[in-house]
């Protein structure tokens, strides 16, 4: 069995100028500034990210964006490229969010093409999968989630697999409070590595890290970190407080 390493990231959405992000970053550095039991991930807006960037320096916090085009360059006004991103030290960026999927109408075919300008570009993704209400009310969490693991991470190498973290986001439990249980939600990730694994093989299906993004917080970190599946936390509201965040990245260790 693969020993992962948690990975906790805070996706920060569209919230904190670059004053509010250099506090709340100084605030989170005074408890994890040497952690190196988790990987800490900050993902602020992209006018954070320099100011970011030089706050994490020396620390082992690390940097990540929110999206990134899949060109390296060109007419695509209001984009941002990998490239863009490396020059800021970024490590990992967010991919097919389901608010990028929901309210932008990214298709897996599109998240595939940012997948994979990612990886050429040395940065980690973490690539968000998860299904609707809808879609768990009537059955069809496995279909939704496989559909959308297949589509977005087609055609990667055994090493382009090795820098990949997959983020669990059930949408209905994004924001509304609702979490799934450990057990809903340990279910679903030990079907992703079977999906992995008739992708890919067994092997790099228990070495991919695997997040629940949906509602985590201190309160119900502890027993979903438990999960034996569960290897950390892709972090929405309860990110923008140091405290919060903090306390949820101690229960990953």
């Amino acid at each position: 069995m693969a020993t992962r390493k948690p990975i906790v990231a805070g996706n920060w959405k569209m919230n904190k100028t670059v004053t509010e992000a250099i506090a709340l970053v100084d605030d989170v550095k005074r408890d994890l500034a040497n952690c190196s039991e988790v990987d800490v991930v900050f993902c602020p807006p992209f006018t954070a990210l320099k100011a970011v960037s030089d706050a994490v320096t020396g620390t082992h916090l690390d940097l990540g964006a929110q999206n990134m085009h899949w060109e390296a360059s060109g007419a695509y006004t209001g984009e941002i490229s990998a490239g863009m991103l490396r020059e800021l030290f970024c490590h990992y960026v967010i991919l097919g969010h389901s608010e990028r999927r929901a309210y932008f109408h990214e298709t897996d075919e599109i998240v595939n093409k940012k997948v994979k300008a990612a990886l050429a570009a040395n940065l980690r993704p973490i690539v968000c999968v998860g299904e609707l209400l809808e879609d768990r009310d009537a059955g069809r969490t496995e279909a939704v989630v496989e559909e959308q693991v297949r589509g977005s991470l087609a055609g990667l190498s055994a090493r382009e697999w090795a820098d990949v973290v997959i983020a669990y986001e059930p949408v209905w439990a994004i924001g509304t409070g609702r979490t799934a249980t450990p057990e809903q939600a340990q279910e679903v990730h030990a079907f992703i590595r079977t999906v992995i694994a008739s992708m890919a093989d067994e092997s790099l299906a228990q070495s991919v890290r695997i997040q629940y993004g949906g509602s985590m917080k201190p309160s119900n970190a502890p027993e979903l970190m438990s999960q034996p599946d569960i290897d950390g936390g892709l972090i929405g509201g309860a990110a923008l407080d140091a405290r919060s965040f903090v306390d949820i990245v101690k229960a990953a260790m």
